[in-house]
């Protein structure tokens, strides 16, 4: 009976999303979403380990930076009727394949995509992310919005970067080992490698207020 229902939910989910204008290209929401069990098992998953301990900032930083697969990225709007708002967005995110940590988050994003148009006229930019996009939080019954639930604000510059230089090219394999239906987006929608280029970091883990991680101590640190 539950599969059953399950089929006419998919089949209602279908035929509703065929009729948006997806910024994927994608006819329904199966095109978009198709990862399997063993694709999101294999080597997209950092860890479920603990996170280190809220004296230190600057590995906290790195492995929430590690282990996000995505995150919120602030720019301003250049858009009617919000001209000048902030505007936050979702974007998938990478630092680097599993095993290899850069401390830099990567993203792989169209130019049609809403927040490029801002970021064209004002690339500077905050990205945010939590471990509440883990199973720590939950586990220790913490709320999103609680310090040690900790989250980071990292605030720099949007750089597009050369697909065929030695960073363009780790980029892809960092995204691309993370998130492996992202080779399967549609070509047409010139999707680009870019990354922030971190100027300050910010780190709230614990109760007394958050605290500026300077960008040395943060990539030198481990993650894990």
């Amino acid at each position: 009976m539950f599969a059953v229902l399950l089929l006419l939910c998919l089949s209602a989910t279908v035929r509703d999303s065929s009729s948006l204008n997806l910024n994927f290209g994608a006819n329904n929401v199966i095109d978009i979403f198709a990862v399997s069990d063993n694709e999101i098992a294999n080597n997209t998953i950092v860890t479920d380990d603990d996170p280190p301990p809220h004296n230190q900032a600057a590995r906290m930083a790195r492995y929430i930076t590690h282990t996000s697969n995505w995150g919120a990225m602030a720019t301003v709007a250049v858009r009617e009727p919000i001209v000048g708002f902030p505007f936050a967005n979702i974007f998938s995110l990478s630092d680097g394949p599993v095993d290899q940590s850069s401390g830099t988050p990567y993203m792989y994003i169209s130019p049609w995509e809403v927040s490029a148009h801002d970021l064209r006229q004002n690339n500077q930019t905050s990205i945010t992310m939590s471990l509440a996009q883990g199973n720590y939080c939950s586990k220790m019954n913490y709320d999103p919005e609680d310090p040690r639930c900790a989250h980071i604000i990292l605030t720099g510059t949007f750089v597009k970067l050369t697909r065929e230089s030695e960073e363009g090219q780790f980029a892809k394999k960092s995204l691309f080992s993370r998130h492996p239906i992202m080779p399967e987006w549609p070509e047409d929608h010139g999707w680009f490698f870019a990354k922030l280029d971190i100027k300050n970091i910010l780190v709230l883990d614990v109760f007394g207020g958050a605290i500026t991680v300077p960008l040395e101590e943060y990539f030198n640190a481990e993650p894990k």
